[in-house]
């Protein structure tokens, strides 16, 4: 068992879909809309000139788009040195997304040297924000004593902010940090609880780690059915040790048992939370 690595993602593709209506208060002149319908269509050279005059006065959409073009290379070469400035006057203005881009710039070294003091600044502007991604890096972060001292509490604290909004990594790691008790007192019950969260979206990890929690009744009943499911998903999902437990398991069932097992893989289905 282990802490689920962040993820590396910029955001931009949701925001800049309806950032029409999260910033038709602070748009001025036209072109923003004319924009955003070029950028969806693919026709990136319109759109820039459509957003880089909203963007040099200061228009936080349009600077936040001209970084996610600069970022991608889409209709201009990509240039991470730019992207940074765009993503930096955004965030400067507040922008929670521009922030957490910025700070995955600084974490990468894109455009900027690497600098892990840096990221953490900028993804806790965004975290306290109530943005997941950088809720999720700054409890990684924590964990890990990088760019900021190593606290348990502190991980706990920001990967359940991330984990009460759904977000499956954030869920597999409170779960681990239960599981181990660091930073909180252990607690396998509360640990299995969590990791149900993260396995029933689909997250392979937590899908593993239920599957041991049953198998050795820790924080669950012992149940070698729902253990077999859960090795089953994995599996099939692609862990290879995931299979070798289900074939374990599979030792101390009934032919029914395993049947029913089996249906119980072949039935379940994905929550969706965001």
């Amino acid at each position: 068992m282990k802490i689920s690595l962040p993820r590396f993602r910029f955001i931009f593709v949701l925001f800049l879909f309806f950032a029409v209506v999260l910033f038709s208060k602070q748009i001025v002149g036209a072109g923003y809309e004319e924009g955003v319908a070029a950028y969806k269509r693919g026709d990136y050279a319109t759109a820039l000139k459509e957003f880089r005059p909203l963007a040099e006065r200061g228009n936080v959409a349009a600077q936040f788009y001209l970084g996610v073009t600069y970022e991608r290379g889409q209709g201009v070469p990509q240039d991470y040195n730019e992207a940074g400035r765009w993503y930096r006057k955004a965030a400067e203005q507040g922008l929670a997304e521009a922030q957490y881009n910025v700070g995955v710039m600084y974490e990468k070294g894109l455009g900027v040297p690497q600098d892990y003091n840096e990221a953490g600044r900028w993804y806790r502007k965004a975290a306290e924000q109530g943005l997941v991604e950088p809720q999720l890096k700054l409890g990684g972060m924590y964990a890990k004593g990088q760019g900021v001292p190593q606290d348990y509490k502190e991980a706990v604290r920001w990967y359940r902010k991330a984990a009460e909004q759904g977000d499956a990594p954030a869920q597999h790691n409170l779960a681990e940090l239960y599981y181990q008790g660091q930073g909180v007192a252990q607690d396998y019950k509360e640990a299995a609880l969590w990791y149900r969260k993260a396995a029933e979206q689909g997250f392979a990890e937590a899908q593993i780690n239920l599957g041991f929690m049953y198998a050795n009744a820790r924080g669950v009943p012992q149940d070698y059915i729902y253990a077999h499911m859960w090795f089953n998903l994995a599996g099939a999902a692609g862990d290879t040790e995931s299979v070798k437990n289900r074939n374990i398991v599979e030792k101390r069932l009934t032919p029914a048992q395993i049947a029913k097992a089996q249906r119980l893989a072949r039935e379940w289905r994905p929550k969706t939370i965001r």
